[in-house]
């Protein structure tokens, strides 16, 4: 009996992940904001890395997180550093076979701009993205950074409204490490619901000797 409850409400709350999901699916591929412009984004007057990773999915069920391979993706983000803002552009892509695109499209794009100042001992940050507005804190070489926002057009009956992300770069060895954590943020509690754990390799322009490939 404890395990057909249990299983009762696993298949409960993964049915909430799908409709869920859905309900910002819009916001980040057929409607995804992404600011224009007239001129088109070069290299001289900016920082520009692509980062290149993989997430896996995570829901919490029964006070821990459980895997849900299905939900995982591959990503990949081109992030311009200007010199206090980033403008970052992530597209990512669900690759599993049994996604059954209630989350959304497989193929979705989102866009982060990110303005840096000092505010006493901190670097603080304001977030405008196509999630979501919000804030963040980060130590002044950009190594270990956070950032939380509310999302957008998400229904009060949905069991997340909040993103936060914890970056942690390591430069030297070429990756970047991230948590993604959707939860719900009421009367000052905060409520688990999906985390993503990702992992990035960093690529930056480069002159080729020869070709790095041919046909065999």
């Amino acid at each position: 009996m404890q395990k057909t409850k249990k299983t009762a409400v696993k298949m409960v709350m993964y049915a909430l992940l799908a409709i869920t999901f859905s309900l910002t699916s819009c916001g980040t591929s057929s409607q995804v904001i992404i600011p224009t412009s007239e001129k088109l984004p070069t290299l001289e007057d900016n920082y520009s890395i692509i980062w290149q990773g993989s997430g896996e999915s995570y829901i919490y069920l029964d006070g821990k997180y459980e895997r849900n391979e299905s939900n995982d993706y591959t990503f990949e983000v081109v992030q311009r550093r200007y010199k206090n803002s980033w403008k970052s552009i992530k597209n990512m892509h669900r690759i599993h076979p049994n996604y059954d695109g209630k989350a959304g499209e497989r193929e979705q794009t989102m866009f982060f701009g990110i303005d840096f100042s000092a505010n006493q001992n901190k670097i603080v940050s304001t977030i405008n993205s196509s999630l979501g507005n919000g804030k963040g804190e980060s130590d002044n070489e950009f190594r270990e950074q956070t950032m939380q926002f509310s999302l957008d057009g998400i229904s009060s009956f949905a069991p997340y409204n909040t993103m936060r992300i914890t970056q942690h770069y390591k430069y030297e060895e070429g990756i970047l490490l991230e948590t993604v954590e959707l939860f719900k943020f009421k009367d000052g509690n905060e409520i688990p619901f999906v985390k993503i754990e990702e992992k990035a390799t960093i690529f930056r322009p480069t002159k080729l000797e020869t070709a790095p490939t041919k046909f065999e």
